[in-house]
């Protein structure tokens, strides 16, 4: 089991703030592509935004509590199956743009014109908002919770393709509620530059990560690693070339959503660590994509 770790002091508080600050950033752009582009023109954006919003159009539900409603027995699985950590940051992130989404939605104007403009335009708010969410380690929960709950069943079918089913199938649900086609095809036109828009501010559009740190503190990095993110670590025997000392090299391989994660892990443990991210197109093996004769069999 994961354990919960907050750490105070002036560097605490700081990067606390500093969560808080984007995480209400990201629920404020969020919001804006909610209430102002896709709910009023009858596009479902997927997951359980998607879900919340064909709920308000059926119901007098407001999208905000429909979320928060949708995502309480995922946050239950996620408890017992993903972590308290990962749950805590995540319930926070969920409920705090689940209440700015309903109380925009009292004054935002509502934008109706060409809906492929409503489609580019909420992506692009909506892109923006997750990214700066999943920055600094969070997630909004809904589609992500259940992605990440499949893919501990489904190990050999990539998380993104997971996330992309979820999505399909609220898609799919929209076009019968609405008794519209285009609205599940202005739907998937979101859906893409809403991705495209998150990878290119959290990730920089890379398939993955490798991370070498050097520290002289590499066993408590590692030990951390292992711990909290249940990553593993390999330690590299490498000699100084200006010192000629003998040092350990960690190499780690990520998904691109555990980047921050891990750089705040290192810089918890030793402020002074240096750290090279490199990307890589494709990671094979345990904890990521099988190998070819693994998928056959």
């Amino acid at each position: 089991m994961k354990k919960i770790g907050i750490k105070f002091g002036a560097a605490g508080i700081k990067r606390t703030a500093l969560d808080g600050l984007f995480y209400v950033l990201g629920s404020v752009l969020y919001a804006l592509s909610v209430n102002v582009f896709t709910a009023p023109n009858q596009i479902a954006p997927g997951g359980a935004t998607g879900l919340a919003t064909l709920a308000n159009f059926l119901f007098p539900i407001p999208i905000g509590t429909g979320i928060l409603l949708i995502n309480l027995p995922l946050f239950i699985a996620a408890w017992r199956k993903l972590g308290r950590w990962f749950t805590v940051r995540t319930m926070a992130v969920t409920i705090l743009s689940s209440v700015v989404i309903d109380v925009t939605a009292r004054f935002l104007p509502a934008f109706r014109g060409d809906r492929m403009l409503v489609a580019l335009f909420g992506g692009v708010l909506a892109g923006a908002g997750l990214g700066l969410v999943f920055m600094r380690g969070a997630t909004t929960g809904g589609t992500e919770i259940v992605a990440r709950l499949l893919e501990r069943k489904f190990r050999h079918i990539p998380i993104g393709r997971l996330i992309l089913l979820v999505d399909a199938l609220v898609v799919g649900l929209s076009a019968l509620v609405y008794r519209n086609v285009e609205s599940a095809l202005y739907a998937m036109v979101l859906i893409f530059v809403c991705s495209s828009v998150m990878d290119a501010i959290v990730y920089g559009g890379d398939k993955g990560k490798m991370m070498l740190v050097m520290s002289k503190k590499h066993k408590e990095i590692a030990a951390q690693v292992l711990e909290e993110m249940e990553r593993g670590v390999t330690l590299l025997d490498a000699t100084g070339a200006y010192t000629g000392g003998d040092q350990e090299v960690l190499l780690c391989a990520v998904r691109r959503s555990e980047v921050y994660q891990l750089r705040r892990l290192v810089s918890d443990v030793d402020p002074n660590a240096f750290m090279i991210v490199v990307s890589t197109d494709e990671v094979l093996g345990e904890g990521f994509k099988k190998h070819q004769s693994e998928e056959k069999r």
